[in-house]
This record gives structure tokens, C-alpha cells and sequence, in this order.
């Protein structure tokens, strides 16, 4: 590596011509010669500064990254002075206030071991270096790649997205986590670290999918499909969606149109399914159908009668939101998951933890927005004044934190219920509790999106710049307030839940 020379100011301020223009940030001096004619704000911003310290204007119209990605433009250091701003590298965690969740900042916590904090530095460290990709891709809207994909399975994070269990149990995760130590707090993690990206369409087409869909083959699909289908899956080289929802229901699942007739051999499928999650990209769908008697669960490949079709939503196209048709579609016995006219009970396996990790999401998504808003109220001056110096800005501020912080300490007491109950006690138990987090969980996220929206003003309608991260936010919010249960089904599950514990000796 080559090393930078050393300037002086005075040096510097003698750099001010067009052809040859200096300037400094923090205590760094780049050479703004060449890129004065690309700059895309045009060039009287750097005029502006010609020779001079930009380091207050540079940070009041730019993201860090910028200094990153035009690093190729530095020339040296200050002599005798010494760099006061922090360039965070990949991998660290943000020493802001409420930045993190408390137990990483150096508070203490009875939730957390050695294996949970190796973890998250192991798994920041990789989204970090993942991360410029995953925000390129979701910002073009395109599929996200097999290569990308494979990556998180080499990786085995696809699998870490699937929660605690025996498909872990052989392998080694980031930290150096044996498979067998995972358990839900490292699961809340690795769905907080993804989340961080800012990126929740492509999130959803890469991880989402097969997150909801694969636990319907390792709980109820028989011996042989498992054997062949979940290595493809788990390492990035096949892709699968939960395909239930239809254009006439949602929640009402016991309604669906979308039928099964048995033939020899096994079943002959007709139907529309909508609003499906990697559904432009699977290359099978776990399908809820009518039988005879009730609903049933089919694995069904890709094939001749399998037709998918893209469908616009407010976030990303990566996410491969799709409307499914099948017709005529042949599925074999062997790929029957469960019991016939039994589907419900796989259709209901999976819901306590898909709404866990949605509000894992939400609540990541949330405190990055405190983050971000945080750090715009310290350096934003507006009539002469930070923006931190007004009242209302610090009780945003403080509404922001106070909800997200009560949201993080409800998680790590369900994720700690989850480690310590078996699956019959955590469907009698918690999905009442898990259902009315979610609730809170995402009328949080509104608040936090709202409240962010009015500190970012216009940046926050702006898809790129200093506010990008709080336009994606109260754009794409509302969709964890919808998939896996609306606020009001779910708000509405947990009292009912609690009604049937209700004490028939209780009188006031």
C-alpha cells in the first residue's frame, strides 16, 4: 500500500483553479481535478470549497459510503492532525446510542453467551461485504442471482434462516458457531443482520420464500424428497415459495379455490395462487389445496401447466412477488406433505416462527432508522442551529427509541421462551403473545416511519441520497404488517388466546 503524503492547509489552499482543486474532509485531502465535471450536483458545490475544509458541507448532503467509493481520490493527510470522524469498516458494530441492541453496546444481559456475540461479529462482517450487492440488485429490481444465493449457502445462512434444528447440526456458522449451539436468539440475529441491508424485497425473494416454505418438507415431506430437495435448497441451488393465498382469501384459509383431484399416482391440480413471496423465481411451491374431505399440502416442481406471473408491489421486484397459476399440474403421491385433508396442521406449523422473524425485521429496520435519524439530528443545521437543538426533534427522537427498545425486550423474552418450551408448548403458549408482538411490532414500524419521515423532511421521498434508507422504510413498512397475519387478525388472535386462559374463578 502506498502512503499518502502529508499537506498542509496552506498547502492546500493554494489548489483552488478548475483544473486543479483540492479539498479537505476530515483530515484527509482529495484531488478534485478530474472528477469536478462528474460531479452529479455539478460543480459550483466544489468550487465552493476550493481549498478549503468541506468536511460540515460534505456531511450535510452526503453518506459516508461516498468517501468509499471515491477513495481513489485521496491524495493524503493533513500534517499534525488526526483523522476526527470514524470511517466504519465492514464488520463494526455502531457505537450511536440505541444503535444497536443494548447487550451489544456493552450493557448487560442474562440472554446472551460467547456463541451469540461471535455470531453476530462473524454474520455483520459477511452482510456488510454482501451488502453493496444486495442494495445493487434490489435498487435495479432484478432476481437475485444463483451466484448471490450459493454465497449465503456457502455460508449456510440459508439454513441459519430457517431456525434451530437438525439440518443445522453437521455444519459451522459464521463465528465459528457449531450448528448445535444455534438456537433462537442467534436466529433473531441472523434475520436483525439481514434486515439491515435495507433491502426487504430482496430480502424476501432470497431468504423470505424458503424461510416460510422449506419447513413444510423437513417436518411433513416423506424421507426420499427430503433427502433430494433440502441440500439444493439449503445451499442456494434451487429456490421455493409458500404458495396459500389466493385473489378470493387470505387468512381465511379454509376457503380456497384451489383444488387437488386424485388420480392414480396422485393428484391432478387446478388453480390461482397471488401475493406469492420468490414465486417469479421457485422452482417449487408448497401448495395448499382442496381435497375431498378438507385441505392438503402438495409439493409441486415446476412444469408444463406452472405458469407464474410478476405482480407490482411497493417494494423491489427482487422479491419475485408473483401470481400462480396451475393447470392440469400433476403432482405424485410421494409428494404429499402430511396427511391428506390434514393440511392445516402444516399450514399452521410455521406460523409462530415466520412471525418471529417478521418482527426481527421489524424491529432491525426500526432501530436503523434511530440510528440514522440520530446521526442526521447531530450534523443537519438548520437556521443556524443542529437539528438535535430543537425540543421536538429530541422527542421524536425519544418516542423512536422508547418504542423500539420495548419491541427488542419483548423478542429476547419470546426467543427465550421459544429455547426453553418444546413445539406442543410453544403452539399452546405463545401464539397469543407471538401474535400481539407482531401487532405492536409493526403499529411500532408506523410511528418510527412516520416520525423519521418528519426529521428527513423531502430526503425522506428520496430513493438515493441521505435519507434513502427512510424512504425504503415508509415505502415497504406496511408489507410486515400484512404477510404472516394483518395487525388486525393478529391483535385480535392474542386476546382470543388469552380469553381461553382466562381464569373462570377470576371477578374483579
Amino acid at each position: 500500500m502506498v502512503e499518502l503524503k502529508k499537506f498542509t492547509r496552506e498547502e492546500v489552499s493554494r489548489h483552488t483553479a478548475e483544473e486543479d482543486i483540492w479539498i479537505i474532509i476530515d483530515n484527509v485531502v482529495y484531488d478534485m481535478s478530474s472528477f469536478i465535471d462528474m460531479h452529479p450536483g455539478g460543480a459550483f458545490p466544489i468550487l465552493e470549497f476550493a481549498g478549503k475544509d468541506a468536511t460540515e458541507a460534505f456531511y450535510s448532503m452526503h453518506r459516508q459510503e461516498v468517501l468509499l467509493k471515491y477513495n481513489r481520490y485521496k491524495i493524503g493527510t493533513l500534517e499534525g492532525e488526526t483523522a476526527q470522524i470514524t470511517i466504519r469498516q465492514p464488520g463494526d458494530n455502531s457505537k450511536v446510542p440505541y444503535a444497536e441492541m443494548s447487550a451489544f453496546l456493552g450493557y448487560k444481559s442474562p440472554y446472551y453467551n460467547d456463541s451469540h456475540f461471535r455470531y453476530q461479529a462473524g454474520l455483520r462482517k459477511i452482510c456488510d461485504e454482501l451488502k453493496a450487492e444486495a442494495q445493487e440488485c434490489d435498487s435495479a429490481g432484478d432476481r437475485p442471482s444463483d451466484e448471490f444465493a450459493k454465497k449465503l449457502g456457502q455460508h449456510h445462512l440459508l439454513a441459519a434462516h430457517v431456525g434451530p434444528g437438525p439440518w443445522l447440526h453437521n455444519i459451522t456458522l459464521p463465528g465459528n458457531v457449531p450448528g448445535k449451539e444455534y438456537d433462537y436468539f442467534h436466529d433473531m440475529i441472523t434475520h436483525q443482520e439481514f434486515a439491515r441491508w435495507g433491502t426487504p424485497g430482496l430480502v424476501a425473494g432470497l431468504t423470505g420464500g424458503m424461510t416460510i416454505s422449506l419447513p413444510t418438507i423437513l417436518n411433513y415431506g416423506k424421507p426420499a424428497l427430503k433427502e433430494k430437495l433440502v441440500p439444493l435448497l439449503l445451499s442456494g441451488e434451487k429456490r421455493m415459495s409458500l404458495a396459500i393465498t389466493e385473489p378470493y382469501t387470505g387468512s381465511d384459509v379454509a376457503s380456497i379455490r384451489t383444488n387437488a383431484k386424485k388420480v392414480e399416482g396422485g393428484y391432478l391440480v387446478n388453480g390461482v395462487k397471488k401475493w406469492i413471496t420468490t414465486g417469479r423465481f421457485a422452482h417449487y411451491f408448497a401448495t395448499a389445496v382442496k381435497t375431498e374431505k378438507g385441505i392438503s399440502m402438495l409439493l409441486i416442481e415446476r412444469q408444463d401447466g406452472v405458469e407464474t406471473k410478476a405482480i407490482k408491489t411497493a417494494y423491489s421486484p427482487s422479491a419475485g412477488t408473483a401470481y400462480v397459476t396451475f393447470e392440469n399440474v400433476f403432482v405424485p403421491d410421494a409428494n404429499l406433505l402430511g396427511v391428506e385433508d390434514q393440511g392445516f396442521r402444516v399450514v399452521l406449523s410455521n406460523f409462530n416462527h415466520e412471525r418471529f422473524m417478521l418482527i426481527a425485521q421489524s424491529v432491525s429496520a426500526a432501530r436503523n432508522a434511530v440510528e440514522e435519524c440520530f446521526k442526521w439530528a447531530m450534523q443537519r443545521k438548520v437556521f443556524g442551529k443542529r437539528l438535535i437543538e430543537q425540543p421536538v426533534i429530541r422527542n421524536k427522537l425519544a418516542k423512536m427509541i422508547a418504542s423500539v427498545e420495548s419491541c427488542q425486550t419483548w423478542t429476547e423474552n419470546i426467543a427465550y421462551q421459544m429455547n426453553h418450551m418444546n413445539y406442543a408448548e410453544q403452539a399452546d403458549k405463545l401464539a397469543g403473545p407471538i401474535g400481539l408482538l407482531k401487532y405492536h411490532a409493526t403499529r411500532m414500524m408506523h410511528d418510527v416511519a412516520d416520525d423519521a419521515c418528519q426529521i428527513f423532511g423531502g430526503r425522506a421521498l428520496t430513493k438515493t441520497g441521505m435519507g434513502k434508507y427512510i424512504e425504503d422504510l415508509q415505502r415497504t413498512y406496511k408489507f410486515n404488517a400484512i404477510l404472516g397475519g394483518s395487525e388486525e387478525i393478529m391483535a385480535d388472535l392474542g386476546v382470543r388466546q388469552a380469553i381461553k386462559k382466562f381464569p373462570a374463578d377470576a371477578r374483579l
